[in-house]
């Protein structure tokens, strides 16, 4: 499980969530943050010349690097409000899956007042004159910001900018002489290269672990980081890490710490790093004062599994993004894209999954035309979408909202059973029964017969199929009448295009 909302909250909580690593590298700031501050740059430099062959003695200690780098690393500390039910009591904080009791004489009766807890994370100085880096999760809700730093000084500190899709921002305090570090972008790092993290793990400011990197482009998917391969490294990180720096041997920073693969919320030595060349790009903006923005198409999209492909037919190295949803008036809708296409490329570059194709249309500017080279019914064409102004990462999730089964809800009807799942046509009373959207059509789900594919597959009751093998189901016998189809072309299966409380996402059933 991939942590993310690293803070410490609450001594009587203990500590939150987890993230973790960094990201390095040397950077020139633009404008008023470039040359005449460089007095106070920490710039090491290798002592044979080579970019990552280790200086005598660095396997056996990272004493000297860590003298040189730790005065730039801070620990952020900030006040986070949070939601009180009516009553008193536990509480809950946004972002956590559990419930937050306030210390004892915490809180206090009046509910009317807005409770707060507090939270710790890390950051780095990447200029003389008080820009930070850290990570979003870390200061996204904050009403309150301090920043300590290595010679025990505790400064105010206020945000500058932020860009949820990265996880990354940067905060300022105020000042003109703080010692700094910069993104190393040109020598990159290898996986078994050494690499230092120095951070505040469960507020204990000022800690280093040291290891290797485990992996690079790593994409650990999630939508929270759609844009992002991390670097994937085993030095510690645990609760408290994250916004704070991975270093190279040489003390440039190579990552940002942002997330942790643990069953447990502590470090089992797989942590991930925002690269630098990514946090140099974002956080130059974010210093500048702009706004970060991406292109956007209006679709659902996920990868075209190998057994999808074999369901429609397609040749076994076929490989896209199947798009599962169409936005009503979005860029793609106008264009004339349609559910059931498989992107296979964009403006001439191939696209093998839904990351490369997000990412490629986030890199285009609203505006920016866009060349999309199609699969629709096994045959290739070509659509020109004018790229739109993606929505913030609130919007889009805003824009999914699931139901709950009421218990008074009419009962659902019979209805035809095809390869293990009864199947019923939709109606006012379905709609009601499983909160399906008036928009939505197909036919719907009422039970699953134990031990059938279905079951296997995890379909449980209320789910809406709405296409199969890309043509759309309206009755019990449309879907009856494609199975006997793929039956009889010798499919392995059937690829269903299906509306869950999440969303649309395309599965495919295989047959007995």
């Amino acid at each position: 499980m991939l942590k993310r909302k690293e803070f410490i909250l609450g001594a009587a909580a203990g500590l939150t969530l987890a993230a973790a690593a960094t990201a390095g590298g040397v950077i020139n700031w633009p404008g008023a943050h470039a040359e005449p501050q460089a007095v106070n740059r920490i710039t090491p430099v290798p002592a044979n010349g080579d970019a990552f062959t280790p200086p005598p003695g660095a396997p056996s200690s990272f004493a000297t690097i860590f003298d040189q780098v730790s005065p730039a690393v801070v620990q952020i500390d900030v006040t986070v409000k949070v939601d009180q039910p009516q009553g008193g009591g536990a509480f809950t904080i946004p972002g956590l899956p559990f419930q937050f009791v306030p210390p004892q004489g915490r809180g206090g009766q009046n509910n009317d007042e807005p409770q707060t807890t507090q939270g710790a994370g890390s950051g780095f100085f990447i200029s003389q004159d008080g820009f930070i880096v850290t990570n979003n999760h870390v200061v996204a809700d904050a009403t309150e910001i301090k920043v300590k730093m290595s010679d025990g000084r505790e400064l105010p500190a206020r945000l500058i900018g932020r860009d949820p899709a990265t996880d990354l921002a940067v905060i300022k305090v105020e000042g003109a002489d703080f010692k700094y570090v910069s993104f190393e972008e040109t020598a990159e790092p290898r996986v078994g290269d050494w690499v230092i993290a120095i951070g505040n793990p469960f507020g204990l400011g000022g800690t280093a672990t040291a290891g290797i990197v485990s992996a690079k482009a790593r994409d650990i998917g999630g939508a929270e980081s759609p844009y992002t391969d991390f670097l994937q490294i085993d030095a510690a990180i645990n609760r408290g890490n994250s916004g704070g720096p991975t270093f190279d041997i040489h003390g440039r920073v190579i990552g940002v710490n942002s997330a942790i693969y643990s069953p447990t919320g502590g470090s089992v030595g797989i942590g991930f790093a925002i690269p630098a060349e990514v946090a140099k790009r974002i956080t130059s903006q974010l210093m500048r004062g702009e706004t970060i923005e991406r292109g956007y198409l209006g679709v659902q999209i996920q990868t075209l599994a190998p057994e999808a492909a074999a369901a429609l037919g397609l040749p076994e190295n076929t490989k896209g993004a199947s798009v599962g949803e169409v936005t009503a008036g979005g860029p793609a809708a106008r264009a004339g894209v349609q559910i059931g296409d498989i992107v296979t490329a964009v403006d001439g570059q191939v696209v093998t999954n839904n990351t490369e194709l997000t990412r490629r249309v986030g890199a285009a500017k609203a505006g920016d035309t866009l060349r999309l080279d199609i699969l629709r019914d096994g045959r290739r064409q070509t659509i020109n979408v004018r790229a739109g102004r993606r929505p913030s990462e609130a919007e889009l999730q805003g824009g999914t909202k699931g139901g709950d089964e009421a218990p008074s809800m009419p009962s659902a009807p019979s209805g035809a059973v095809v390869e293990g799942m009864q199947i019923a046509p939709m109606s006012d009373a379905l709609r009601q029964r499983y909160s399906v959207p008036a928009e939505v059509n197909g036919v719907v789900v009422t039970n699953v017969e134990r031990g059938s594919n279905a079951a296997g597959l995890g379909m449980p009751p209320g789910v809406v199929i709405m296409r199969a093998n890309n043509r759309a189901v309206n009755s019990p016998s449309d879907l009856e009448a494609a199975v006997a189809a793929a039956k009889a072309a010798s499919r392995p299966g059937i690829l269903l295009l299906v509306r869950a409380p999440n969303g649309n996402t395309s599965i495919v059933l295989p047959f007995k």
